[in-house]
């Protein structure tokens, strides 16, 4: 926990340093920090690590992958007593980012294709053959993923579900545990990875805002 409070510390210490603000909506909006520049708003990912290499999320998947294109990012190092910042453009991120998405995209492409190829022998084989399934029957198999609620609606004859209905929530399990098992555990942005890149360690704001700026001009 002392870890935790000392990251969230060190951001908000950044979002002062490099003249950023937080959304109210932060935790919806799933962005750390803003810039205003230039008539642009421009979302930031905000990361600190005091070992070198970065950690970046718990079950990592094609969501974050969304999430980062096109993101900015700024990294605060704290180690030996130095400390420096790297702005990340979504230009400098894209290898990093390309190359998490290949190694989990195989393992999502079978969570699409394989619930298709559960039939009904497979089912019956799992959880027995009934003419109606009753709510424990769809419990023993969703458990905590669905609400109460999604239960009910998802009935389909009285009080219960169909063969076919029950199929389909097979599936969606089947779906859900292989997505479940394919997300990466925190991948880290090795130290490595940031060679060569320009340190910040004065007048950060100013150089953030030129910094952006260039990268905009980069893309005309």
């Amino acid at each position: 926990m002392a870890n935790t409070f000392q990251d969230d510390d060190r951001e908000k210490a950044m979002v002062d340093l490099f003249s950023l603000y937080k959304a109210e909506d932060e935790g919806r909006s799933g962005v750390d920090a803003f810039l205003d520049i230039d008539g642009k708003t421009i979302p930031f990912e905000l990361k600190t690590t005091s070992k070198g290499s970065v950690t970046t999320v718990r079950d990592f998947g094609p969501d974050h992958i969304k999430k980062w294109v096109g993101k900015h990012w700024l990294f605060g190092f704290f180690m030996n007593n130095a400390e420096y910042y790297l702005y990340g453009s979504p230009l400098r991120m894209e290898g990093w980012i390309k190359e998490m998405e290949a190694y989990v995209s195989t393992d999502f492409k079978l969570a699409e294709v394989v619930p298709a190829k559960i039939n009904f022998t497979n089912m019956y084989s799992i959880i027995g053959k009934k003419s109606i399934y009753s709510f424990g029957d769809a419990y023993a198999i969703q458990k905590k993923q669905y609400k109460k609620k999604k239960y009910i609606e998802l009935q389909d004859v009285p009080n219960g579900y169909s063969p076919k209905q029950m199929l389909e929530i097979v599936r969606e399990r089947t779906e859900y545990l292989i997505k479940r098992g394919s997300t990466l555990n925190n991948p880290h942005i090795p130290f490595s990875y940031f060679n060569e890149w320009e340190k910040i360690t004065s007048n950060h704001s100013e150089r953030l805002h030129e910094m952006v700026r260039d990268y905009f001009k980069s893309l005309v």
